[in-house]
C-alpha cells in the first residue's frame, strides 16, 4: 500500500543531555542521507529542547515518551501535548507497556491522551501488546484487540490514518527473546483488520511498528513481512552503529 517506513528509537531514561547530542551528532553523519523512510529519536524530556535544536537541519524527527491528556493544570512533574509542540516535538509514544505495567497507566486515561495528542499536532505512537502470561493462556487477541479498542474509542474515524500504531508483546522486550517474524505478522495483520473495521479503507495507510528486541540481526526478517511498517527500537536505539544499521534495513529479495 505504499506505506513509508518509520524506524522511531525509544532512549527511555538513558542519555544525558551531553551524551543525547553526541548520539545525535553520529546520527546525522551515519543516517542523514536515508529520505525514503522516516526516522525518529525520543530522548528523555530533559534532552528534548537541546536535540530539537541539533535536528533544525536535518530530517531527522524529534519525538517524545509520554505526555498527559490536559493542556495545563495542577499536575505536578507532567509535560503537556502544547509543551512538546512548543518544543518541536512531532509524535509522542503512548500507552508503552512499561507506562502500564510499571506506571500502571490504563486505557481510559491511554484514550485520553490520543485525541490530546492529534489536537496539538502531534502523531501517536500507540502502543498494544501482550504479557507473557497472555500469550501462554491463549489470550493475545484478545488482549491486543482489547487495547486497540480501549485506547482509540475517543477519536472520530476520520482522525485514524493519523495514528502509528506499535505492537510490542510485552514478553520481548528487553528479554532478548524477539517475537518470529511470522508471529509478530500475525499479530500486525489482526491489528490492521481492527483498523479497518473502526477507520475504513484509510487504515491501510496507518503504519503498525514492531517493536520488543529489535536488533541489527532480525530487522531484515521482520520488515520483509506485509504489514511490519518499521520498528519501535528500545536498547538498540542508544549507540549509532546499531541503530543506524536497523534504520537501513534490507528486505531480503524473493
Amino acid at each position: 500500500m505504499g506505506r513509508k517506513p518509520l524506524l522511531a528509537g525509544n532512549w527511555k531514561m538513558f542519555k544525558t543531555v551531553g551524551e543525547a547530542l553526541a548520539l545525535v551528532r553520529k546520527l546525522k553523519v551515519s543516517i542523514g542521507q536515508v529520505r525514503d523512510r522516516e526516522v525518529v529519536l525520543c530522548p528523555p524530556f530533559t534532552a528534548l529542547k537541546s536535540v530539537s535544536e541539533m535536528l533544525s537541519d536535518s530530517h531527522l524527527i524529534l519525538g517524545a515518551q509520554n505526555m498527559h491528556s490536559e493542556k495545563e493544570g495542577a499536575f505536578t512533574g507532567e509535560i503537556s501535548p502544547g509543551m512538546l509542540a512548543d518544543l518541536g516535538v512531532r509524535h509522542v509514544i503512548l500507552g508503552h507497556s512499561e507506562r502500564r505495567h510499571i506506571f500502571g497507566e490504563k486505557d481510559e486515561g491511554i484514550s485520553r491522551k490520543v485525541p490530546a495528542a492529534l489536537a496539538a499536532g502531534l502523531t501517536p505512537i500507540f502502543c498494544v501488546g501482550e504479557k507473557i502470561e497472555e500469550r501462554q493462556a491463549g489470550r493475545t487477541h484478545d488482549v491486543v484487540l482489547g487495547q486497540l479498542d480501549g485506547g482509540l474509542g475517543r477519536i472520530s474515524k476520520d482522525q485514524g490514518e493519523m495514528l502509528v500504531v506499535a505492537y510490542e508483546p510485552v514478553w520481548a522486550i528487553g528479554t532478548g527473546h524477539t517475537a518470529t517474524p511470522q508471529q509478530a505478522q500475525e499479530v500486525h495483520a489482526l491489528i490492521r483488520r481492527r483498523l479497518i473495521d473502526k477507520f475504513g479503507p484509510a487504515a491501510e495507510r496507518i503504519r503498525i511498528l514492531y517493536g520488543g528486541s529489535v536488533k541489527p540481526e532480525n530487522i531484515d526478517d521482520l520488515m520483509s513481512e506485509i504489514d511490519i511498517d518499521g520498528a519501535l527500537v528500545g536498547g538498540a536505539s542508544l549507540t549509532a552503529e546499531s541503530f543506524s544499521r536497523i534504520v537501513r534495513f534490507r528486505v531480503p529479495v524473493s
